[in-house]
């Protein structure tokens, strides 16, 4: 067995056995180091195991420690629990909206049109499909090419699909350090390496693409980014379009959260030939039924269109029949103007019951990002507020590697009811103005 993996067993036995209990700091690095009288690159692969296997977290100018619970396999595919306030996962589904689709749906059900969504239908979808869908993804100055667009099953369908038509196997692709969890693991699947790129208070700089180390691509979130909930402003989105094409890179840019900001155009816009636009109607409707868009590049569809065949990927014509109703007799858009107007409200919700905290988001974003107050950390706050039956995720699960990240933790405002959102706010607002020790008795 190798030496710091033995070193890592013996720091795993004092956390199993209480020596070391959830909340400790582990010592620097170099002092580790220095005491155990091994190689700082030793110290560095022992602290990178128990990362690895979920006993250890690292934040940003703080340190390394114990974790307090064993940390879920993936946060961003918990199941939706009924049993608690899911502040966790994000299911925008507003009361009257069901009672809205299904008024649509009265047709698709007659023999004839159903015969006809029982078929099945390729990535291309179908001539009314793409129409309707130009016309209903178009917002600011962009509208899509008809011609451009494909269908995929979801959003993350239609992501992996991006990602797998344009890096191949054992290459690298671009992400923010902070970036939608899904995309960790479909570049695992693939085969594929992720390269965390810096960010500002505006999002993804130029800089750090030209910085990294050669890119097949980079999947980015230029509008609601999450976790950040950050919206890019006009001038930073023409700058990373030069920057695509001074470095001749494509960019996937996840849009599925852009339809809350109708007003702004995609980075697609103003760099068109370089970018892919992914984009849902798992937000933008419910996700029970949802189908995945991607608008590709000119004389690129093709690669797209295998990409989503061979990962079996494609759409179901039900559907692509359903979606293309809502699409077109303004059903989708009805719904999508609703929870503009939601999501705003849920926003002035947690700037009046978070006032005073550090709270980042677009006021029109469906979720915030908090930066905890001192002595919490993020992986303490998480366990203690779900002892209160709260659900909140924790910055690592967004950050790339076993790098440190943020003392902070992202919170989901579109599942609750408003009445619930408002009573579970308090409570956390409640938790973080204490001290940590003083749940632990709990």
């Amino acid at each position: 067995m190798d030496d710091y993996r033995a070193i890592a067993d013996d720091l795993a036995a004092d956390i199993a056995a209480g020596r070391l209990r959830p909340g400790d700091r582990l010592p620097p690095l170099r002092r580790f180091a220095r005491d155990r009288r091994i190689a700082s690159s030793t110290a560095a692969r022992v602290y990178g195991e128990l990362s690895r296997r979920g006993l250890t977290v690292g934040e940003v100018g703080r340190g390394t420690f114990v974790r307090s619970t064993a940390p879920a396999a993936e946060p961003a595919l918990a199941e939706p629990g009924e049993a608690r306030v899911d502040l966790e996962l994000n299911f925008p589904v507003l009361p009257g909206h069901p009672a809205l689709l299904a008024q649509s749906l009265g047709q698709l059900l007659r023999p004839d049109a159903l015969a006809a969504a029982l078929r099945p239908v390729g990535a291309v979808g179908t001539a009314a499909a793409r129409q309707a869908a130009a016309a209903h993804l178009a917002r600011g100055d962009w509208a899509p090419d008809p011609r451009q667009l494909l269908f995929a099953g979801n959003g993350r369908q239609a992501i992996a699909a991006a990602i797998a038509a344009l890096v191949p196997a054992g290459e690298r692709l671009g992400v923010e350090s902070l970036t939608y969890p899904v995309v960790k693991g479909i570049a695992a699947r693939l085969g594929i390496t992720l390269v965390p790129l810096s960010m500002d208070e505006h999002g993804l700089t130029p800089e750090a693409l030209r910085a990294a180390p050669p890119l097949r691509a980079v999947y980015l979130q230029p509008a609601l980014h999450n976790p950040l909930g950050v919206t890019m402003p006009a001038h930073r989105r023409t700058e990373l379009a030069a920057a695509l094409r001074e470095l001749d890179l494509f960019a996937i840019e996840d849009a599925i959260y852009g339809f809350l900001r109708n007003d702004l155009s995609p980075l697609a816009a103003l760099a068109p030939e370089r970018t892919v636009v992914i984009d849902s109607l798992s937000k933008r409707l419910a996700p029970g039924l949802s189908l995945g868009f991607l608008t590709v590049p000119e004389g690129t569809a093709q690669d797209f269109a295998t990409a989503l065949r061979t990962g079996t990927w494609t759409a179901s014509r039900f559907a692509l029949d359903a979606a293309t109703r809502w699409m077109s007799d303004g059903t989708a858009a009805a719904a999508e103007e609703e929870k503009r107007a939601d999501a705003a409200a849920r926003q002035r919700l947690v700037a009046e019951r978070l006032a005073g905290f550090r709270v980042g988001a677009d006021p029109h974003a469906y979720h915030c990002w908090w930066e905890l107050p001192e002595p919490w950390r993020a992986d303490t706050f998480v366990a203690a507020a779900a002892r209160r039956g709260i659900a909140v995720t924790p910055s690592g699960a967004f950050a790339i590697g076993s790098g440190h990240a943020p003392n902070a933790v992202r919170l989901a405002l579109a599942s609750p009811p408003v009445e619930v959102l408002a009573e579970a706010l308090d409570a956390l607002a409640g938790l973080a103005q204490g001290a940590p020790e003083d749940t632990a008795a709990e």
